[in-house]
């Protein structure tokens, strides 16, 4: 008996140990953030319930935003999220791995710290006070010194067709998320190129290749998983971006094929109009905005993490 009870006891204290603990610890930690997510999603769901009701479908598919009449629908908001998501990223993913190539591979030794630690000091900056620098500086010079030649070149295209009224459009927008998302795009790439191994471009060289070659060939194949992993992130930023696009997109609900135009986001209609929303209705509508929002981000996310793991299975990549 006394045998039996001290195997009964060396077995608790041995699951007992430092490494169980730890273990039961982080994977508290990690079913707390499912629970916030479930959480979040329910108040959402149940918040915007008076909205589906009335609305059903068609708050997806109607521009019509009128807060008077009560009619609402979320069309212009979902079309200037994604055009100003996608325009961003069109601006930024070249800069981002222009930058990312240069500080891995190219930089001297003595720029390499000081150059990545000013790119990634820009991702501190608040929005606000990128939002500011937008309104004074960024707007007036679209205006002034890029649209007009756009405008006289690529007049033949809708997307640079008809006036831009004081620099606040679409184009505005979304070169101030390209700005916002450059350091975080940059720096996740820059560490996913560094992690390829240093046999790779050894190897490249050996057979002759250049600089340029070698970076073609033996890097940029092997971390292209986790380059794309980098530009999801920045799409991600882009889409749940507030404040500074909020300040410089024009906050117009309509959709319109001009870049010049103004536009709405979703994330800007609900910093702007929940404080003034008075009806229930009203309210619902937002939250419902906040909800489609969220799903798209749940959407984006798992989809970029299929391509990911199918990038990285094909090309074996790094993650």
């Amino acid at each position: 008996m006394d045998r039996a009870k001290l195997s009964f006891f060396r077995i608790i204290r041995s699951k007992l140990s430092g490494d169980f603990i730890f273990e039961a610890v982080v994977g508290f930690f990690a079913l707390c953030i499912l629970f916030l997510a479930f959480l979040l999603f329910r108040e959402l769901f149940i918040g915007s319930g008076l909205s589906r009701n009335s609305f059903g479908l068609g708050f997806l598919t109607t521009s019509t935003w009128n807060p008077v009449s009560e009619v609402f629908g979320a069309l212009p908001f979902i079309f200037g999220t994604l055009v100003s998501s996608f325009l961003a990223l069109l601006i930024a993913v070249p800069f981002s791995l222009g930058i990312a190539i240069f500080l891995s591979e190219l930089a001297p030794e003595k720029l390499r710290t000081p150059l990545s630690f000013i790119i990634e000091l820009l991702a501190a900056i608040p929005s606000v006070i990128i939002g500011l620098w937008g309104i004074f500086i960024l707007a007036p010079f679209i205006h002034d010194y890029l649209a007009p030649p756009l405008s006289t070149y690529l007049g033949f295209l809708p997307l640079f067709q008809g006036p831009m009224y004081g620099g606040l459009s679409m184009l505005t927008g979304g070169v101030i998320l390209a700005i916002m998302i450059v350091p975080i795009t940059s720096s996740v790439s820059r560490e996913v190129i560094m992690t390829v191994p240093t046999h790779q471009r050894e190897a490249a060289i050996a057979l002759g290749a250049t600089g340029w070659e070698t970076t073609q060939i033996a890097v940029l194949p092997f971390a292209r998983s986790g380059i794309f992993g980098a530009i999801i992130l920045g799409f991600g930023r882009a889409i749940g971006e507030t404040m500074a696009v909020t300040m410089v997109i024009g906050n117009s609900p309509r959709i319109s094929e001009s870049l010049f135009s103004p536009s709405y986001t979703m994330a800007s209609v609900i910093a702007n109009e929940f404080v003034e929303a008075t009806s229930k209705l009203y309210i619902s509508s937002l939250i419902e905005i906040g909800f489609l929002l969220l799903v798209i981000s749940f959407i984006i996310n798992i989809a970029a993490r299929i391509l990911v793991w199918k990038l990285h299975v094909e090309g074996g990549g790094v993650t």
